[in-house]
C-alpha cells in the first residue's frame, strides 16, 4: 500500500535534519536505518554514539537468551521434601525452591498447595524452607527510581507477582481500612511480610522501612483521596513468597511453620513442580508490557548458563561481552536487561546490527509489539499506512525506539532512534514528575513517527 499523496510530499520534503530541528528536543538525537536483507545503511545520524537504551535494551535480552536458553526453556518452581512422607506427614523439611520464575503468580502458587495436598500431606516433622538461589539477590533494578515504584522492584530466585504486593485503601468512618494482599484472579490471601500506616503529611507520599523481618511502608494522607490501590515493590522476595504460600497451604489442609530461608539447597524428592510458559511467549509478553522483572530474570539465568553474572552489574557486562563476540559491536555497557538503569549504553548502528544479525534469523520480530504512529499532535494515529514492530523505551528525559518496519512497496528495513537529555535528567533526577519531562517524550515520540513516516516514502515509495 502506497503512502497518502500528500503525507508522501510533506515527508519526502523534510529531510530527517529538519525534522529534527523542528521537534525542537534538548540533548542528543542519533538514528540509523538500514535495509534489512542488505545490511545497506541508509541514513544515519550519531551512529556510533554510545546512548541509553532504556527498554529497546529488552530486544538485546531477549536474542540473549533465545540463543543461550533455547525457545523452549521453562522456569520451575519446586516444592521437595527431604525425607518419605508417612502417613500424611514428611519426615524432614519441606523447600519452596525458586528457579527464577518471573511470572510466578499467586494462582500457581495455590495450585502447587492444592497439589501438595492431593499426594496426601497433611505436615511435616521438620522445617519449612525456602530456597531463592537460583538468583543472585538485589534490592532493587535501579537506585535513581521512585521507592514506590512497582516496575523496580527487589530479584532474586524466588519471586511471586513480579515482586510486587497490592496495598488497597478505602475511607472507614473517621479513619482508614488498609490492606496488604498477594491477590490472583482466584486467589486473595494477605501478605503478612508488609504492613502499611497512613500519616498525616503531604509529602513524601511514600516511606519504606524493613524491620524485624516486615516491609513498613507510610503513605501521606492528603495523597489518598476516598480510596484506591496500587502494587508496591518487594524487597524480600523469598519472605513474601514463602509466606503466602503457608497462608495457601493451610488452606489446604497443610498446616507449615514459618518459613525460614537457606542458601544452600539440600538433596531431597520433588513433590510438585509449576513450570513458566516456554521462552518465547514469556519474551512476547515482556516486550508487549516491557516487563522489568521478566527481563531482569532470563538475563541472570542466561548469564547463569554461561557460567557468568554472579551479580546484576556482572550479568549485564556478561551479554555485553556476549554481543561483541556475536556481532563485533564495541560500543555495548550493560549494567542490567530491563534498560530501567540510564547508565546501560549502546549507539544505534550497533542496535540495528545485532536486530538484523541476530534478531532476524531468531525471529524476533514476531515477539515485538506492533508500534502505532502519532500525529503531530502526539495521538496515535487512526491509519498506518505501512507496518512497524518495534520496542520503545522511556526514561526520564530518554525517548528510544528499536525494530523493523516494512515500507508501503514490501522493502523491509530495521531501525534505532535513541534521544536523550542526560544533562537535565541529572539535574532533575529524584524528582517524582520532573518538569518539562512529559512536553520532551511526547515530542520525541512525535518525532519517532515522523522520522518512520518519512523514511517509507523514501525509500518504500
Amino acid at each position: 500500500m502506497a503512502l497518502p499523496s500528500g503525507l508522501r510530499a510533506q515527508t519526502a520534503m523534510a529531510s530527517s535534519a529538519a525534522l529534527i530541528r523542528g521537534a525542537g528536543l534538548s540533548g542528543d538525537v542519533a538514528f540509523v536505518l538500514a535495509d534489512l536483507r542488505t545490511g545497506q545503511v541508509l541514513e544515519s545520524r550519531g551512529a556510533n554514539k554510545a546512548m541509553p537504551p532504556a527498554s529497546a535494551l529488552k530486544t538485546i535480552t531477549s536474542l540473549y537468551a533465545l540463543e543461550t536458553l533455547g525457545s523452549q526453556f521453562r522456569f520451575g518452581t519446586h516444592v521437595i521434601a527431604t525425607g518419605p512422607i508417612v502417613g500424611g506427614i514428611i519426615q524432614g523439611d519441606l523447600i519452596l525452591a525458586g528457579g527464577g520464575d518471573p511470572t510466578l503468580s499467586t494462582d500457581d502458587l495455590a495450585a502447587m498447595a492444592q497439589q501438595l495436598a492431593a499426594k496426601g500431606v497433611r505436615g511435616v516433622t521438620g522445617r519449612y524452607l525456602t530456597w531463592s538461589g537460583a538468583l543472585p539477590y538485589t534490592r532493587e533494578i535501579a537506585d535513581d527510581q521512585p521507592i514506590y515504584a512497582g516496575y523496580n522492584p527487589a530479584l532474586s530466585g524466588l519471586m511471586l507477582n513480579y515482586n510486587r504486593v497490592h496495598f488497597q485503601w478505602k475511607r472507614a468512618g473517621n479513619g482508614w481500612a488498609l490492606s496488604m494482599d498477594a491477590r490472583g484472579k482466584t486467589a486473595q490471601p494477605p501478605a503478612y511480610t508488609a504492613k502499611a500506616a497512613i500519616v498525616d503529611r503531604a509529602k513524601p507520599l511514600f516511606t519504606y522501612s524493613d524491620r524485624g523481618g516486615i516491609e513498613q511502608w507510610t503513605v501521606a494522607s492528603k495523597a489518598l483521596g476516598r480510596g484506591g490501590s496500587r502494587w508496591l515493590p518487594v524487597r524480600d522476595p523469598a519472605a513474601y513468597t514463602g509466606d503466602v504460600f503457608q497462608t495457601l497451604a493451610r488452606a489446604q489442609g497443610v498446616p507449615l511453620p514459618q518459613a525460614q530461608s537457606i542458601s544452600r539447597m539440600p538433596g531431597g524428592d520433588v513433590l510438585v513442580t509449576q513450570a513458566s510458559d516456554a521462552l518465547s511467549p514469556l519474551l512476547r509478553a515482556m516486550m508487549k508490557y516491557s516487563t522489568n522483572l521478566t527481563a531482569e530474570a532470563v538475563g541472570l539465568t542466561a548469564s547463569a548458563r554461561q557460567g557468568a553474572g554472579g551479580s546484576l552489574a556482572a550479568s549485564g557486562k556478561a551479554m555485553a561481552n556476549w554481543l561483541s563476540a556475536r556481532t563485533g559491536t564495541r560500543s555495548a555497557r550493560f549494567t542490567d536487561h530491563s534498560g530501567l538503569r540510564a547508565d546501560a549504553k549502546i549507539a544505534p548502528g550497533d542496535m540495528v546490527t545485532a536486530l538484523r544479525v541476530l534478531g532476524a534469523p531468531m525471529g524476533l520480530r514476531v515477539l515485538m509489539k506492533p508500534f502505532k504512529l502519532r500525529d503531530a499532535s502526539g495521538k496515535p494515529m487512526k491509519t498506518q499506512p505501512f507496518a512497524v514492530d518495534a520496542k520503545t523505551g522511556t526514561l526520564d528525559f530518554v525517548s528510544t525506539l528499536a525494530g523493523y518496519m516494512t515500507a508501503p512497496d514490501g522493502t523491509e528495513l530495521v531501525f534505532a532512534i535513541f534521544t536523550a537529555d542526560l544533562a537535565q535528567r541529572r539535574r532533575t533526577l529524584g524528582q517524582e514528575r520532573p518538569p518539562g519531562q512529559r512536553d520532551w517524550v511526547r515530542r520525541s515520540k512525535i518525532l519517532q513517527s515522523q522520522l518512520l513516516q518519512r523514511w517509507a516514502a523514501v525509500y518504500g515509495a
